[in-house]
């Protein structure tokens, strides 16, 4: 009775939500982050963003200013004096802001994520690996003693012998399923033709930020996986993770045809046998490099020409097992069809996207591809 009483009065309690404690450094901090990384890591418009911002919403007090944030920034060490080759001094942002910005990225896109220890890519086929399926079967000769479920050994043994006079043998032993693990080897395509800055909508700011917290997830759940980011306009080249803060669109069409063969060659050279390829675009392929260097452009509607030579690099990167993902950012109907054509030649997949919930898209989709049967 008195036992009862005890759980009658049990319940939930509420109460108002309180905000962790931060300190002026680390409240301003945030938000000098996001600034950084809309302003390309132009440190200067960044911190005049930050005054306007401190004027319009007061963000400081006449305990701690802007000019003691800049201080502070200083001395933790995300910004550096430095000069430029015509001998003028200014500030810029170190390696440990770019890093803190790929953090920030991370937690803002993939925060839900349950932690957990770092890895590879789960498989579908079951036998001796390391990843826990949760299904259990009869221990067999060979197994290794290590993946032996003690917990439910002991259970079938209480069952078969009673726990009076216990005791276990081989008839009792229960091995948990686990599943091999394979790599992946990635490429992740931006868009930086001048469209992704058009019709008022800001297009690259979200792929860069999707393109940090990628390489954020890989380098530190994931450190076996590799990730290549390349970039396309008129031509195509590869970019380093440290690049990402400072990505910036140009006036270059789009020469998806480029990236795609740069994609395929970086991946030709990678050992992983899993391998793909994620694609942000937000516009029609407009232009091609011909063999004697020049430039072939027709941003007018869809050209044939152009389409086609897209739709040869989509069969040759099936041939070699590698699936694209487009992430189409534009809906136009007839864009669209572009895509399904392209997609369907491939082989792969293709999101009909704006701008919210891309990331989430990129990491169950990428989730999903490290999860496939590794091909032999």
């Amino acid at each position: 009775m008195k036992k009862r009483e005890q759980m009658q009065g049990r319940g939930f309690v509420f109460k108002k939500y309180d905000e962790p404690h931060r300190t002026p450094f680390e409240k301003l901090f945030e938000v000098f982050k996001e600034l950084i990384t809309h302003t390309s890591g132009d440190l200067d418009e960044a911190l005049d963003w930050l005054r306007q911002l401190d004027e319009e919403y007061k963000l400081t007090d006449e305990d701690y200013t802007i000019d003691d944030f800049v201080e502070d920034l200083k001395k933790k060490g995300y910004i550096r004096e430095e000069t430029d080759p015509d001998g003028k001094g200014g500030m810029a942002i170190t390696a440990k802001t770019e890093r803190a910005i790929r953090q920030q990225a991370l937690n803002q896109i993939f925060g839900k994520l349950k932690k957990s220890t770092s890895g590879n890519h789960r498989t579908n086929q079951i036998g001796a690996g390391d990843e826990h399926t949760g299904d259990f079967r009869e221990f067999q000769f060979g197994d290794s003693l290590d993946k032996i479920s003690m917990t439910e050994s002991l259970r079938n043994a209480q069952i078969n012998h009673g726990i009076g006079n216990f005791s276990m043998d081989q008839d009792d032993l229960v091995v948990e399923e686990t599943h091999y693990k394979t790599q992946m080897s990635t490429v992740l395509m931006i868009d930086i033709s001048h469209s992704m800055i058009l019709y008022g909508e800001d297009r690259i700011t979200p792929a860069k930020k999707v393109a940090m917290a990628l390489a954020e997830l890989i380098t530190t759940r994931y450190p076996k996986d590799t990730l290549d980011i390349i970039v396309f306009g008129n031509d195509a080249w590869p970019i380093s993770i440290a690049d990402l803060p400072y990505l910036k669109v140009g006036p270059y069409h789009t020469n998806t045809v480029a990236g795609l063969q740069l994609a395929m060659d970086i991946l030709r050279r990678k050992r992983n046998t899993n391998k793909q390829i994620f694609m942000i675009t937000d516009g029609k392929p407009s232009c091609l490099r011909e063999r004697d260097g020049s430039y072939y452009k027709n941003p007018m509607g869809l050209d044939p020409y152009i389409i086609g030579k897209c739709y040869n690099m989509a069969r040759q990167a099936r041939k070699l097992r590698i699936p694209i993902t487009t992430f189409m950012i534009a809906q136009d109907p007839y864009l669209t069809q572009f895509v399904r054509e392209f997609t369907f030649a491939n082989q792969g997949k293709a999101f009909y996207t704006g701008l919210k919930g891309l990331g989430e898209m990129i990491f169950e989709d990428y989730e999903t591809n490290r999860k496939k049967r590794i091909r032999g």
